[in-house]
């Protein structure tokens, strides 16, 4: 086969931030980098695209291979080209988010990166253009969380109210109206009610509920905002 002539070599990169949701924090998994430049520097986890694989498929063997997990929730963010960003070598990296909730599979989470999940909030200085690849990756989960009811990806099986509403408000960075969220969430019809309760945190506990799956995916393109105005998240 032949091959364009007088073309310089560009490296092909996949990078995936994972976010996930403890109950209480929305935190993003980090490793540290095993090799030079930057070695054990705080970094996202990411891998060169190879010639059988799509960017798709790339991103999905990084993922297995840092949380042992298929087929999980997964979006591209944007193509990140500057030409300076990696040191070594001309690389166009592909940025794409995907979350797992953290108490289900702390456990899969291997050892060999020495990752850790940190809180959104406390995220170090990391390798490259790293931290922006971060803030984009936050403001289109914001965006697409406004408009459709992805975040219940990062919930257990059960969950509270009081839960659902202490993740949009880590999403979100705010505080939200507690009558009018509980108003529009129970508006959505996604919710199955159960007979137990959460009284870890207090002596009248609160309901658990679960995700009405056939509402989930039917009214996946037609979820009510809770957000208004998504389109200013991405400004």
């Amino acid at each position: 086969m032949r091959k364009y002539s007088k073309q310089t070599r560009i490296l092909v990169a996949v990078d995936c931030i994972i976010f996930g949701f403890d109950g209480e924090r929305l935190k993003v998994l980090l490793i540290k980098r095993g090799f030079e430049p930057e070695k054990d520097k705080w970094s996202v986890m990411g891998g060169f695209v190879q010639p059988d694989e799509s960017p798709s498929e790339a991103a999905s063997r990084v993922l297995k291979v840092l949380t042992g997990l298929e087929n999980i929730y997964m979006e591209q963010t944007e193509v990140f080209g500057n030409i300076d960003r990696d040191p070594i070598e001309r690389t166009i990296s592909i940025g794409y988010y995907a979350f797992i909730e953290i108490n289900k599979y702390k456990t899969q989470i291997t050892d060999l990166y020495h990752a850790e999940w940190i809180d959104i909030k406390e995220i170090p200085q990391l390798i490259f253009d790293h931290n922006h690849m971060i803030d984009v990756a936050l403001k289109k989960l914001r965006y697409k969380a406004a408009l459709h009811p992805i975040l219940f990806e990062l919930l257990p099986e059960k969950f509270t109210v009081p839960q659902i509403q202490a993740l949009y408000e880590q999403v979100y960075g705010s505080e939200l109206d507690k009558r009018n969220f509980s108003r529009k969430l129970f508006s959505t019809g996604l919710l199955v009610k159960l007979q137990e309760k959460d009284k870890s945190s207090s002596k009248k506990g609160a309901f658990f509920y679960k995700l009405n799956q056939d509402s989930y995916k039917d009214n996946f393109e037609k979820f009510l905002n809770f957000i208004p105005n998504p389109q200013a998240l991405l400004s």
